[in-house]
This record gives structure tokens, C-alpha cells and sequence, in this order.
């Protein structure tokens, strides 16, 4: 990232407002390192990570109105969930699939957001499914006229999916109010880009659907914030739709589950740490001393001591139980 004074004051963001951004990314960037660490141990069965998209998660959450907005996260999105107000503690309850989980009671494996009363729309196993829901939801606040967008990412395997296009087809007709962000980390699994998008980018799919197409530095959460206030504006301005494409980098394996050394060489790993987006974004903020030595030292244990608090709550919360299988599957007597 190259130094440019102020570029936040620029976009309309206070030195409390970008130091907020950093502090949400490094906390998704250390909660993510710590299930690594626990799915090691043996103690929780699946991680799917957030590291190396921290900043386009991140800087496009702060540009939307998280008190209305609706989000539509995938399973990377661990940066949005806690900007919409996920706590950490709520986050290690779905890792350890204990009975308060927020986002299925337990039922499905961590990456399955969902959560009513922060608007965070739930997720599910076949990719891309979350777009149309997203779409939806653009739909109905246009129909009740509500000051409101939807917001929803994917990774751009899934832009290959046929809910990608029937999703964003249906919004440029009816001019919804729904932002799509492309988390592109060039991997579908295993699946370099070149062997997924044939044209120069997946950003250029939004003209065939009637609305602008833009590829971003998915590295820089300002340069994202800002593309995707823009198209928050176009969004409540009765515009319609947004289709955005942040490149990114995927920093770990796919999966928990996922061997990369496959197919990755080592040296394209290191390559990509050297883009770091947190400790890019750190070096921004401490040029222009809004970071400074003491406060990054404070911020760390503050984090440190959340998430050590959140994994002990977590672990030694009580699994669900076995009868719960059965909620949300079968109509309860005398239930709605």
C-alpha cells in the first residue's frame, strides 16, 4: 500500500474510524489464527479462513449502514460477521458447535453465518446460494420502500455458478438496491483463475447485467470502502445494483481439510505475504501516527485477552441437546 496522507480524512473517515477498521481486522485475522490452532489440537473439526481478505471484508462493511443494511456474507466473511455485530465469543461457540451458537445452535460446521438481529442473512453449503437471498431482500425494500440495501459477497468460483447470474440478471432488471463484492483470492479450491474466468475480469460481467463493474485492490480497505460507499449511494439513489471484484490473496489452504502444498508453490506463498493487508494497513496507520507504538501494544493484549476469554467461554459451554435435532424440523405442537 503507498503512503498517501490522509487518504481516509479524504474519504470522509476519522483517525477513530480507520484505527476501528484495523482493530476489526486484526481481530478477524487473530480469531482465525486461533481456530488454526485449535482445529491442530484437535479440539474443534473445521476451519475455513479469512486470512488475506481481512481488508476487503472489513472496509466494505464500514462504508454500508451496519444499524439496516442487510449482509449476505460467505463462508470466508469473518470480517463482515464481526462488523455487523458478531461477538468473538458467539464466533468460538460456532467453531466448537456448542448449543448457543448464534448461527445454527450447533448443526452446521463454522463458516454458516447467520444472525436475525444483526441482518445477517443465513448461509448455506452450496455456494453462491446466499446471492438471490440477497437479491430478495433488495427486492422487498424496494417494494416497501425502504431506505435500505443488501450487501453480498462471494468467492469468484462461485461467480461461475448459476445463482451468480440469475441473481445479478434479475437485480440490473429491476434496479435493486443490492451490492455484490467478489472476494477474488485467484483460487477456487485448488482452481487457479485462468482455468476459471476466461475474460479479463469477473468485474466486467456487470455491463451484460446492466450496471457498472469495478475491480479493486482488495488489499486496501479505504480503496474498498470507498468503491463500495459509492455504490451504497447508487443503491438508496435508486440506481440500482453494484458488482464489485476486490482482488485479494487467500494467505492459508482452502480448508482445515485442504493440502495447498499440491498445488501452490512455496514461493508464491511467500510472495503473497508480502502484501500482507494487515500489516499494510498497520504500516499506513503508523506513518501517519494515528498507530502509535503504545497503542498497538495495548490493542494487542486487548485482543489477546478477548479471544483467550471467548475460547475458554466457548469450550466449556454446553453442547445442545440431543432432542434439539429435531427444532426448526418438524412443526411443534401448538407451534406457529
Amino acid at each position: 500500500m503507498s503512503k498517501v496522507d490522509n487518504r481516509h480524512k479524504e474519504l470522509g473517515l476519522s483517525d477513530d474510524d480507520v484505527l476501528d477498521i484495523y482493530r476489526t481486522m486484526l481481530l478477524a485475522r487473530k480469531i482465525d489464527e486461533r481456530m488454526w490452532l485449535l482445529n491442530r489440537a484437535g479440539k474443534i473439526p473445521f476451519v475455513i479462513s479469512c486470512q488475506g481478505q481481512e481488508a476487503a471484508q472489513v472496509g466494505a462493511s464500514y462504508a454500508l449502514n451496519r444499524e439496516e443494511d442487510y449482509a449476505a456474507p460467505y463462508y470466508r466473511d469473518l470480517g463482515v460477521v464481526l462488523a455487523f455485530g458478531m461477538t468473538t465469543k458467539e464466533l468460538f461457540l460456532a467453531a466448537f458447535a456448542k448449543a448457543d451458537d448464534p448461527n445454527s445452535g450447533g448443526r452446521q460446521m463454522p463458516g454458516h453465518f447467520g444472525q436475525k438481529k444483526n441482518r445477517i442473512l443465513t448461509g448455506s453449503s452450496p455456494v453462491t446460494t446466499q446471492l438471490p437471498h440477497a437479491v430478495g431482500i433488495a427486492l422487498a425494500a424496494k417494494m416497501e420502500k425502504k431506505s435500505i440495501a443488501s450487501f453480498v459477497t462471494l468467492g469468484e468460483g462461485s461467480s461461475n455458478q448459476g445463482d451468480f447470474h440469475e441473481g445479478l440478471n434479475f437485480a440490473g432488471v429491476h434496479k435493486l438496491p443490492v451490492i455484490t463484492m467478489v472476494e477474488n483470492n485467484k483460487y477456487a479450491i485448488s482452481v487457479p483463475l485462468e482455468r476459471q474466468v476466461a475474460g479479463k475480469s469477473v468485474a466486467d460481467r456487470g455491463i451484460a447485467y446492466g450496471m457498472p463493474g469495478h475491480q479493486v485492490n482488495g488489499n486496501d480497505p479505504l480503496e474498498v470502502y470507498k468503491v463500495v460507499k459509492e455504490a451504497h449511494e447508487r443503491a438508496l439513489n435508486g440506481e440500482g445494483p453494484t458488482l464489485i471484484e476486490a482482488m485479494t490473496e487467500r494467505l492459508t489452504a482452502h480448508s482445515s481439510d485442504d493440502n495447498d502444498k499440491a498445488y501452490r508453490t512455496k514461493e508464491e506463498l511467500e510472495e503473497m505475504k508480502k502484501t500482507d493487508n494487515v500489516l499494510a494497513f498497520a504500516e499506513y496507520l503508523k506513518e501517519l501516527n494515528i498507530l502509535t507504538e503504545e497503542k498497538e501494544t495495548a490493542l494487542i493484549k486487548e485482543l489477546d485477552d478477548e479471544i483467550n476469554t471467548a475460547t475458554d467461554e466457548a469450550e466449556n459451554a454446553p453442547y445442545a441437546e440431543a432432542e434439539d435435532a429435531l427444532k426448526y424440523v418438524y412443526a411443534e405442537e401448538g407451534g406457529e
